[in-house]
Formats: C-alpha cells, sequence, structure tokens
C-alpha cells in the first residue's frame, strides 16, 4: 500500500477524532433520573416490592390513583373512591356529625376507621396510634394523589392493627415549574358548596405545596348543616440528590351540627326527619411534622418523621338518655329545654419514626432488609357529663362540675424489621417481627348515680409479633403470594374508664390478640387486564366486652368488662378490570372497562355467649360494579354498590330498645360521575344515590346519635377545575 493510500484513511481519523472532540465538549451530565411506577390498568393496583425503604412483598396491598377516577371528591364520596378496595365496608355519617365516613375490611368494625392504621404522607393522624385511635380527620380527596392500603400484613411495618393500613398521600410539587396555581369550585345539592385551591412550585432547591379547601354544607336532615376548613402547607429544601429535609402543617376547623339518630318506625316513616335541633359538634385538628430523607448510596435509604399532634374534640348536645324516643323538645313544667350535656377532649400526641433499608448481594440476588423504631407518646384528657345551657346555639359553658374528668396517657416504643430474601429470580421470602412495649394509664373522676368513682390505672405489657410473607412471580406480571402475620388491638381508653358502682373491670383484663393470613394470585396483562383474586383467614381473640356475673358470696349480680369471646373471620376477595376497546386495539384512544369488586365474609363468634353470632357490623356480601368510558377529553363512571346486610351488636336480634341492637339491611345504590377536560380546564359533573335509595349503614348509642343514622338520599354536583402556571 503506497503513502497515498493512507491518506483517506488519515483525513477520516482526524474527522472522527474532531467529531469526538466536539461530541466531548456538547456533553452535559445530567441527574439521574428513576422511574417508578404502579401496576395498575386504571383505577386500581397493588404497590410494588418495595418503595421508599418499606418492602410489599408477599403483601396483599392496593392502590388508587385519585386522578383516575370519576367521583365526588368535593365531599370525599367514599363508595366511590375506595369502592373498589374487595370487602371495604363503610360507614357513611356525612349526614349527621361526622364528615369522616369510618372504613374496615374483613368483617371488623368501620366506625371512625378504629381498626386502621390511618395515616397521611406515612404519618400517623388519628387521635392516638393505641388509646383512642379514632379518624376525625381526612385530608381532602382533591388533594389527594393516591391512597395506599395494606392489609393485615401491615402490622410489622407500621403497627398492630388487624385491619393493616391506610395512607393518604397529598399530591407532589409539580415538576420544572416556579409557580402553579389550581382552583376548583363544586357545588351540589342540600347547599353544597366547595372551593378548593392550591399552589406549589420550585425554587432552585426549594419546593412548596399547599392547598385551602372551604366546603359548606345545609345537609340532608334538617339541622344537619356543616362548615369545614382544611389546609395543608409543605416546605422542602433539597440539599443535594441524596438528602432532603422539610417540614409540613395540617389543618382541620369545623362546626357541624348533628340532627340526631331515629327508631326503626321514624327512619321507616320519614329518613330525613330530626330529633334534635340543638346538638354541635367542633373537632379542631392540627398536625405538624418534620422529615429528612437520606440516600448515602442507591443501595441504602434513611428517613426519619417527627409528628406532633395536639387536636380536641368538643360536644355540647342532648345526650343519648330515653334514646332516639326522647323527642327535645320544651318542657311544658319549665316553658323551656332542658339543659344540654357538654364534653371536651383534649388529644395530644408526638410520634417518632425512624426506618432504614438497604439492598445486599446474596448470592447472585439482591435482596433487601428493611427496619426501624417508632416511639410514641399520647395524653388525652376527657372531661363530660357538664350540665350545659337550655340554649340552642354552640355554647360549651357548664353549670357546676363535671361528671367526668379523666386523664389518660399512651407511651409506645416498637423496633420492627423485614427481610426480603430473593431467592431466584421469581421467588421472594420476607420474614419479620415487630416488639411492642405499652404503657397505659388512666386517672381522674366519674359521677355514677351520684357516687364517685376513682380510677388510678397504670399498665404495662410487651407483645412480640411475627411473620413471614412469600411472593412467586408467576410472570412478568403476575403473581402468587401468601403471608401470616399477628396483630393485637391493645386496650383503648373507654376501657379504663369506669362504668358503674357495682360494675367492675376485670383486673386481669387482656388486649386483644390473633392473627392475619392471605393467599392469592394477581397481575395485569397489558394495558387491558386487572386481576387480584385472594382468600383470607383472620382470627380475633379475647375480644373485649360486658358480661353479667354473680357475686358468689352474696349472690347479687354485677356487670363486669372483661375478654368474653374469640372471632374467626374468613373469606374471599376478588377484583378484575377488563378494558374492552384496548384488549381490541391496544394503541386505542379510546376506553370501555367494566370493573368488579366483591367479596364474601364470614365473621362469626367462636365461643362464649354469642358462639355463633355473626360479628357486628360484619358484612357478608359487598359487590361493586362499574363500567367506564373514556377518550382524551371525557371520562365517565357508572358504578353499582351492593353492601348485604348487618347487625348492629352481637346478639343479632332484629329489633331492641337498646338503640344500637337490631337490624342493618341490605341496600344497592347506584352513581354517575364524570369529567370533560379542555387544556386546562375540566368539568365535573354526577349524581349520587341515582335511585334515590333509603338506607342507613350504622346504629349508635351515643353521638352523633343515638339510634339509626340515615345515609344521604339522591343528590346532584357539577363544577369546574382550572390550571394556572
Amino acid at each position: 500500500m503506497t503513502f497515498k493510500s493512507y491518506i483517506p484513511i488519515f483525513l477520516l481519523i482526524l474527522s472522527f477524532q474532531k467529531n469526538a472532540a466536539q461530541t466531548k465538549d456538547s456533553i452535559k451530565n445530567l441527574k439521574e433520573i428513576i422511574i417508578t411506577g404502579f401496576k395498575t390498568v386504571n383505577g386500581l393496583g397493588h404497590l410494588p416490592d418495595s418503595k421508599n425503604g418499606i418492602i410489599y412483598a408477599g403483601k396483599k396491598s392496593e392502590i388508587i390513583l385519585i386522578d383516575s377516577l370519576d367521583a365526588n371528591k368535593a365531599i370525599n364520596n367514599t363508595r366511590q373512591i375506595l369502592g373498589r378496595i374487595p370487602g371495604l365496608n363503610i360507614v357513611e355519617t356525612e349526614s349527621s356529625g361526622f364528615t369522616a365516613n369510618g372504613i374496615a375490611t374483613r368483617g371488623l368494625n368501620p366506625t371512625q376507621s378504629i381498626e386502621m392504621n390511618t395515616r397521611q404522607n406515612g404519618y400517623n393522624v388519628s387521635a392516638d396510634i393505641y388509646g383512642y385511635n379514632e379518624s376525625y380527620y381526612l385530608p381532602p380527596m382533591e388533594a389527594v394523589s393516591r391512597i395506599e392500603l395494606v392489609r393485615g400484613a401491615a402490622s410489622l411495618q407500621f403497627g398492630s392493627q388487624f385491619g393493616g393500613l391506610v395512607n393518604y398521600v397529598i399530591k407532589e410539587v409539580p415538576a420544572n415549574k416556579p409557580f402553579e396555581f389550581i382552583t376548583s369550585q363544586t357545588i351540589g345539592s342540600y347547599g353544597l358548596f366547595n372551593s378548593y385551591n392550591s399552589i406549589g412550585g420550585n425554587y432552585k432547591k426549594w419546593n412548596y405545596y399547599a392547598f385551602l379547601q372551604y366546603r359548606n354544607l345545609e345537609g340532608y336532615r334538617p339541622n344537619s348543616e356543616q362548615t369545614q376548613v382544611s389546609g395543608f402547607g409543605k416546605i422542602q429544601y433539597n440539599a443535594s440528590n441524596k438528602w432532603n429535609f422539610g417540614i409540613e402543617y395540617s389543618l382541620l376547623r369545623n362546626k357541624i351540627k348533628m340532627p340526631g339518630g331515629l327508631t326503626d318506625a321514624q327512619f321507616n316513616n320519614n329518613p330525613q326527619q330530626s330529633t334534635r335541633a340543638r346538638n354541635w359538634l367542633k373537632s379542631p385538628w392540627n398536625i405538624t411534622t418534620a422529615f429528612a430523607n437520606y440516600t448515602p448510596t442507591e443501595n441504602s435509604t434513611l428517613s426519619i418523621k417527627s409528628s406532633y399532634l395536639f387536636s380536641s374534640r368538643s360536644l355540647v348536645w342532648r345526650n343519648e338518655d330515653g334514646g332516639a324516643e326522647a323527642i327535645d323538645n320544651i318542657d311544658p313544667a319549665t316553658n323551656d329545654y332542658v339543659p344540654r350535656e357538654v364534653g371536651i377532649e383534649k388529644m395530644n400526641n408526638s410520634t417518632t419514626e425512624i426506618r432504614y433499608s438497604q439492598n445486599y448481594m446474596l448470592g447472585s440476588q439482591k435482596s433487601t432488609f428493611a427496619g426501624g423504631i417508632r416511639q410514641s407518646y399520647a395524653w388525652f384528657k376527657r372531661q363530660g357529663g357538664g350540665e350545659g345551657t337550655n340554649g340552642s346555639d354552640f355554647d360549651l359553658s357548664i353549670n357546676g362540675n363535671w361528671g367526668y374528668d379523666l386523664d389518660f396517657t399512651t407511651f409506645n416504643i416498637a423496633p420492627f424489621f423485614e427481610n426480603c430474601f430473593k431467592i431466584t429470580n421469581t421467588f421472594t421470602l420476607t420474614p419479620g417481627f415487630r416488639f411492642e412495649y405499652l404503657r397505659s394509664t388512666a386517672k381522674g373522676r366519674k359521677e355514677v348515680d351520684g357516687d364517685i368513682l376513682i380510677s388510678d390505672e397504670i399498665r404495662n405489657r410487651t407483645f412480640a409479633l411475627a411473620g413471614i410473607g412469600t411472593e412467586w412471580k408467576t410472570s412478568k406480571n403476575s403473581s402468587i403470594y401468601a403471608n401470616f402475620s399477628q396483630a393485637f388491638r391493645p386496650i383503648d381508653y373507654s376501657q379504663l374508664e369506669p362504668f358503674g358502682v357495682t360494675s367492675k373491670i376485670d383486673p386481669n383484663l387482656k388486649d386483644s390478640k390473633g392473627f392475619n393470613s392471605d393467599l392469592g394470585y394477581r397481575g395485569t396483562v397489558r394495558n387491558y387486564l386487572n386481576f387480584d383474586f385472594s382468600a383470607f383467614y383472620l382470627a380475633y381473640n379475647n375480644r373485649i366486652g360486658i358480661a353479667l356475673e354473680t357475686n358468689p358470696i352474696t349472690g347479687d349480680y354485677f356487670s363486669i368488662r372483661k375478654n368474653i369471646a374469640n372471632s374467626v373471620h374468613k373469606g374471599i376477595e376478588s377484583y378484575i378490570e377488563f378494558n374492552l376497546l384496548k384488549y381490541l386495539n391496544p394503541k386505542s384512544s379510546l376506553g370501555l372497562s367494566i370493573f368488579n369488586s366483591y367479596s364474601f365474609i364470614d365473621a362469626q363468634y367462636t365461643n362464649g355467649d354469642f358462639k355463633g353470632k355473626r360479628v357486628e357490623a360484619a358484612v357478608k356480601n359487598i359487590e361493586r360494579v362499574g363500567l367506564i368510558f373514556s377518550t382524551n377529553r371525557l371520562s365517565t363512571t357508572f358504578q353499582i354498590n351492593y353492601v348485604g346486610d348487618a347487625f348492629g351488636d352481637a346478639s343479632n336480634v332484629y329489633t331492641s330498645e337498646d338503640p344500637v341492637a337490631g337490624y342493618i339491611p341490605a341496600y344497592t345504590v347506584i352513581d354517575w360521575s364524570g369529567s370533560y377536560k379542555i387544556k386546562n380546564y375540566a368539568l365535573k359533573f354526577g349524581i349520587n344515590n341515582v335511585t334515590d335509595k333509603q338506607y342507613f349503614t350504622r346504629r349508635t348509642d351515643e353521638y352523633p346519635g343515638p339510634g339509626i343514622i340515615p345515609a344521604v338520599g339522591r343528590s346532584l354536583y357539577f363544577g369546574f377545575t382550572t390550571v394556572f402556571d
């Protein structure tokens, strides 16, 4: 080869080097972007094996993406938003004094979600983790991006509750925008007006997000007007791509009038009538949270959340004496109303939770360790039975002393860990352990029939909870999962409160214990099929109740609060969603899908006086079927909700003078909702309870009753949403 032959090659090399240099000069180092998704076709999916340092492999989990739903979010219509969760039982009390509808699964008690571990952005939002774990506050659904629900196996990572975890995740700061403003206005039946407004954005290493919601409702029944303000603010500093920290604040201010409960005869005659015109409730809620997240390596994470809840509930009402039959009318003898009863509860708790996770190689597979510790201290002051005024407005002044004045505290510390061993590419095994230490105190006085009862109790106990989960991936997008996890429900404040002169609290009173277990098969098929079929078995032992016993010396009868029975809850849960148009054409811009959420629950007492009886509030059959049609702009959902019958208490009587005892009939409710989008604008509309079904979901012996609490009849809503950026 001659020298001239090398010239083209030489020129080619020079050209390549020049281009390479230019390319090198134009290269910019970009931050790593990690994309994490949720396995879902439309509204419902399940959580990945691990996320944010928490292991979900082998657990029964669901995730609901709120923006994908057609629902009345202005009033947090629970059956539309959470209704796709198989077996979800809902107490609908928004018409009678509690705007946060309670939920439960698997035949557990749905009242104020007391069997659930209720969280927002991963931290506790209920009054107390164990002593008074009722939920009065929920964020407005217009502010929520997704809802995560993990069944009983959540007891190891989050707490011991039989019902598991429900976590409401607030929307994130809009990406790559210095400012975004969203406003949503809704009007509807029974005087509904709801205004939701949010702002968010980024500035250098800072980001911020906040919303404010105002809602006013005259109510389905007379004397049920409500005014509510909810707010949230978050500021976060992103120090580097390895760590960030920030603060959050949530608030609720409300004033609610409670129309009272009804007898069966009153409900059958007119479910919209009211027996009370002077009952009021306020429950201001405040939660502050500081957080920090640190990722020292791509395989390890450390997070710290520390929250402080300071809230209260104030109540002035014509109380439960005489039941729903005791109409609150003017007394002819005095020509005035009888004095009302006043009650005030002040709730405080501080909780800190530290979590650490580490991915590591075990053989040729990457396994994950996740653990941490939670420390909580709660103090709760309950004052009630005070004689209030005979007026009709919201007035908390009392004449004389409180009927009871009690102080409670709960200290809890709980280390926990789980390890997801990835045995093969398709098989994982996840054992876990949680240790709980609890210290509960109860001090104070209570007047019963003129006698003063003194309470001074201290209870210390420890619990060890263990569990194991396994998952076998039968394909890339489907798996078989199974788990077993112990759970318990501690003695709460009300069970430590004295309740009668001749009554006793068993000194050997024990916390309720048991376990959850699941076996299921779930998955997705491309973008047209989503399914989850499972069976469960739940054992709930040492349930606490009141029994009648005889003094062996005197022969006198006395009531005693003790562990009275065990119960077993077993059944099946299934969810399937099929998109016909996506099946026929995966690239279709149109969607036509149908979903079916079904559960069968057999919950019975297995010993004691109620052996063979159904557990109170346990519904056997729950089925929700929906039809969804969507285009690029229009989305609409038609949903049929069937909820089977239940009983108000463990006696399973159909009628009773006791307002909490009695039959709760099955019902079918139809909802229709839709939205239409044009660029940055969206219209929303719908009808709830299309057929105006008259039904109820709860009987109660106290507020907001006593008696039957009717659900809301037919209602319409219409609104719009606008985004400015």
